[in-house]
């Protein structure tokens, strides 16, 4: 075997440019870090340092998540030291075929920041493959006519290796009479020719036998070999003749199979069966056969199957025409196959940072995403966008790579989650595209303060509340989510004192429950303030605060208590002193009473529960002012004796009650015999008159008793809702609950506050057990006269009579001043006794004016024994040390029925004159009553 030299010049031509088109290749791709391995590299195998070469820290290799982003990945990087490892088996002939330069491209990620770095690994080819001949053996059947000079092109050996290392040049054995020239096709194929160099004479020699060998270019070549096998027959003159050695044709990718491609013909000049002509493939890949389907005897040329422009842009097919004397011609045609947008763009998400933090600044990279198209031309060129409206950008970064960043603030409250979709559409005719969502999450970071459902809160507790009561409970809320969400309360200010306010109220950190921590006093704490903090558990903790206002409400837990009358030092009761002269209207004197608590319950009402001489003395129910209803007369005694109560108008009411003791007298000398400690004996026809009078009376009691009974008897069975009652006689200093008459008028709708609290000590004060159903009676007098006087008034407690009650009135309206209510000398006012109470604040000043005028004249020091009129008959027992100091100011109590308005001092200091009293004079009683 030998090699000419004009077969080796191009092999050699290729070793030299293959350096040169490799410097072309560096000079295209200035940023890509390059590097070239021989193919079927064991897997791990080191092919560079790539940290090193990327400038990259080793230590930052965690922290960087250096990786390989390619479609298969070849090649993996060693996280510790950096390394670019072989990860899969590389075969360059199955990557790049006959490529003369075969380029594995791919990229590289760095993550925080993240960076993209372009590789590209240039594949080595190895003599790995030995050329190969389709078949083992080749038939020629050679007319002994056939000329010296004529070439029969023969199959070529297949050599998969590229560059040097693929098929070089073919030897034939010697011979004599065939030589072996090489021809190249058009894409880059050798196939050798059979050269005839001298006439063949059947007759001489019919069969001649040669051998054929293919040789690559490694080191150590490789080589393979077939027989071919040449059978002399007899003369053929005329071949085929093809009308044209090269045909060219163009198709569309997307052809149908069945296409026609094109129709060869060919021409013979023999005669019969000389002239038949056969049409068949000649040298062409075994692709070629499976689109390709040819005609043997039309020479038509039709598409099996679909073509594919990104497999292969063109193709070469070689067509033999033969006669039956086995002389052939061949052509060649080429078909190029056209590109249609037939591939839609790929959307590779790459990276995807998620959840993304609320708090994420505007140019935050969420996703890196990577697009392909097989297509080639504006049909591969793609462009992305984001579908609908979303806050967030797509901006290109590197070559088909884009970034998804934020464009504006983020809030989780209000979107916990997008779901955003990037669509990638080609520029073909028509457009291609496709689409892919990527599901972004927020996390929550603690941006929210608690809310209070109310800026502001006002309750209001009952004093006496239990301890350890709930009183209120005030709520917050935070849309953030966990620890950022879960809110706790507590008080962080008050207007109490900051020691005691732990002992008043607490709150519950956990459900904003408030708790009273004792009871409540309305006389000692009216209102107070909170402020209280919602924080949640976020760091740094968020917080809100909001008010908390709690009004104390009065209950009736204070009974009346009276100034005037009292008893003196020694506990004896003060008289005062009516002229005998005195007509109907005339004031006697003024019971002057207060009430510790507020508004409806310190309504004060005065009634008569006793009197010596029923109908001589009228009471007023609101004033307290003791008058003469008729004048006296010569059967009337001299000394007269008054129980009163005095109630509240709570549920149930309190009372108290006070004596009064009467003298009807002219001048103090003519009452003192009247206050002898010895009465004057009597006679015995007096004595006799006094058990007959009191027989007369035991009996009518019991007929009324009788009567009475049999009246509420009926009532009851006839249901009647009318009531009625009396007073029961026999009312001592030491007696039981006190008798209370029924009150027609009704409850007042509307409360005030009078609150007074006595610094005397020796008045004391008796309560009275009423119902709830009972309301304040209207002046009465009791029309029975026995009673049993008492020194001791403070201790006096009332009997109730009466089993029914009156139902409750409607509230009077008419809230006006009467006579008796006005300032002015005090036997000039006429009592107003239906119960009204003022409308305005200017005439409840004026009613409070006067009941601080009452307790002022009581308390007046000048006023002596026998004194004249405006001293109300007062004692010199009250002397200088009962002054106004010692009667605390209370008409910051009195509220205004209807109104939310408060009274203040500024009454006081405009009513400065004090009410005229009575001219009765006063003495005290050295000795107690008989009956």
């Amino acid at each position: 075997m030998r090699l000419s030299a004009e077969r080796s010049g191009p092999a050699r031509w290729r070793q030299v440019l293959l350096p040169f088109l490799l410097s072309l290749f560096r000079g295209v791709l200035p940023d890509q870090i390059r590097y070239s391995i021989p193919e079927e590299l064991a897997k791990n195998s080191v092919v560079g340092n790539l940290a090193k070469d990327l400038g990259l820290n080793v230590r930052d290799l965690p922290a960087r998540k250096l990786r390989v982003s390619a479609e298969k990945e070849y090649f993996t990087v060693n996280p510790e030291s950096g390394d670019l490892l072989v990860s899969d088996r590389i075969d360059r002939e199955q990557i790049c075929g006959k490529k003369p330069l075969c380029i594995l491209d791919f990229d590289t990620v760095a993550e925080n920041p993240l960076n993209i770095f372009h590789i590209a690994v240039i594949v080595q080819d190895i003599n790995d493959n030995t050329p190969i001949f389709k078949q083992r053996k080749i038939d020629l059947k050679i007319g002994e006519s056939t000329k010296p000079g004529k070439t029969f092109p023969l199959d070529p050996a297949l050599d998969s290796d590229a560059g040097p290392n693929s098929l070089q040049s073919y030897y034939l054995n010697d011979n004599e009479h065939f030589d072996l020239t090489e021809k190249q096709t058009p894409d880059g194929y050798k196939y050798p020719e059979l050269i005839l160099k001298h006439s063949l004479d059947r007759e001489e020699q019919n069969f001649h036998q040669l051998v054929l060998t293919a040789v690559d270019g490694g080191d150590p070549p490789q080589s393979g070999s077939t027989e071919i096998q040449i059978q002399v027959t007899d003369a053929n003159d005329n071949p085929p003749v093809f009308s044209q050695d090269m045909y060219r044709v163009s198709l569309q990718e997307g052809v149908p199979p069945g296409f026609s491609v094109l129709r060869v013909t060919a021409t013979d000049q023999d005669e019969g069966i000389n002239a038949e002509i056969t049409y068949s493939f000649h040298n062409v890949d075994e692709q070629v056969k499976q689109l390709f389907n040819l005609d043997k005897r039309t020479g038509k040329i039709t598409t099996k199957n679909d073509f594919d422009f990104e497999i292969a842009s063109s193709y070469t097919l070689s067509i033999e025409a033969k006669d039956p004397g086995d002389l052939a011609a061949h052509c060649s045609i080429q078909v190029e196959i056209l590109d249609e947008n037939d591939c839609a763009p790929e959307v590779i998400v790459t990276s995807v940072f998620t959840p993304l933090p609320e708090d994420s600044p505007p140019g935050t990279v969420i996703a890196l995403i990577k697009t392909r198209d097989r297509d080639s031309g504006e049909n591969g060129e793609v462009y992305c966008r984001i579908l609908g409206k979303a806050e967030f950008l797509l901006k290109s970064y590197s070559k088909n790579y884009y970034k998804l960043v934020t464009e504006g603030a983020l809030d989780r409250e209000e979107i916990p989650e997008y779901n955003v979709t990037i669509m990638a559409t080609d520029r073909g005719k028509p457009p291609l595209s496709s689409s892919v969502s990527i599901t972004l999450h927020i996390a929550d970071v603690n941006d929210n303060a608690p809310v209070f459902h109310q800026a502001s809160y006002v309750v209001h507790v009952a004093e006496n509340n239990p301890p350890g009561a709930s009183i209120a409970q005030v709520s917050a809320s935070d849309p953030d989510l966990g620890p950022n969400g879960r809110v706790s309360y507590s008080i962080v200010a008050s207007d109490l004192e900051p020691r005691a306010l732990s002992s008043y109220v607490s709150v519950s950190a956990q459900s904003g429950v408030v708790f009273a921590q004792r009871a409540f006093d309305h006389e000692q704490l009216r209102a107070f303030e909170l402020t209280l903090q919602a924080r949640d558990q976020g760091s740094p903790a968020l917080s809100a605060n909001a008010s908390l206002r709690v009004l104390v409400g009065d209950r009736n837990d204070n009974a009346p208590r009276v100034l005037y009358p009292a008893l003196g030092p020694d506990g004896s009761a003060l008289f005062d002193t009516v002229p005998r002269a005195a007509q109907p209207g005339y004031l006697v004197t003024k019971v002057v009473a207060v009430d510790a608590d507020s508004g409806h319950n310190a309504w004060l009402s005065y009634h008569v529960l006793q009197a010596s001489e029923p109908g001589l003395f009228s009471l007023g129910l609101r004033t307290g002012e003791v008058r003469t209803a008729r004048a006296l007369g010569d059967r009337d005694a001299a000394r007269q004796r008054l129980l009163v109560a005095v109630r509240d108008g709570g549920q149930p009411p309190l009372s108290a009650t006070a004596t009064l003791l009467l003298v009807f007298a002219d001048s103090l000398q003519e009452a003192l015999p009247d206050l002898g400690d010895h009465p004057a004996p009597s006679e015995p026809q007096a004595e006799l008159q006094f058990y007959l009078v009191v027989a007369l009376a035991l009996i009518s009691v019991l007929f009324l008793l009788a009567v009475i009974l049999a009246i509420a008897l009926r009532l009851r069975r006839s249901s009647s809702p009318d009531a009625w009652g009396c007073f029961q006689p026999g009312l001592s200093s030491k007696s039981g609950p006190g008798v209370l008459s029924n009150y027609s008028e009704g409850t007042l709708p509307y409360s005030y506050n009078l609150c007074v609290a006595s610094q005397s000590a020796k008045t004391e004060f008796n309560f009275l057990h009423v119902t709830p159903e009972m309301a304040p009676p209207r002046d009465l007098l009791c029309e029975d006269a026995l009673g049993v006087p008492s020194t001791n008034h403070g201790d006096a407690a009332v009997p109730l009579a009466s089993d029914t009650i009156l139902k409750q009135a409607p509230p009077n309206t008419d809230w006006r001043f009467s006579q008796a209510q006005r300032p002015g000398t005090s036997s000039s006012q006429n009592g107003d006794e239906t119960g009204t109470w003022p409308n305005n604040q200017f005439d409840t000043e004026m009613l409070q004016a006067m009941i601080l005028a009452s307790a002022s004249e009581a308390a007046d020091g000048s006023s002596t024994l026998g004194g004249g009129a405006g001293t109300m008959g007062l004692s010199a027992r009250y002397g200088p040390q009962f002054t106004l100091q010692h009667v605390p100011d209370y008409r910051q109590n009195v509220y205004i029925p209807g109104s939310n308005a408060t009274l203040t001092n500024a009454a006081g200091k405009r009513d400065g004159k004090a009410l005229a009293g009575g001219n009765g004079n006063k003495k005290k009683s050295g000795k107690k009553e008989k009956k």
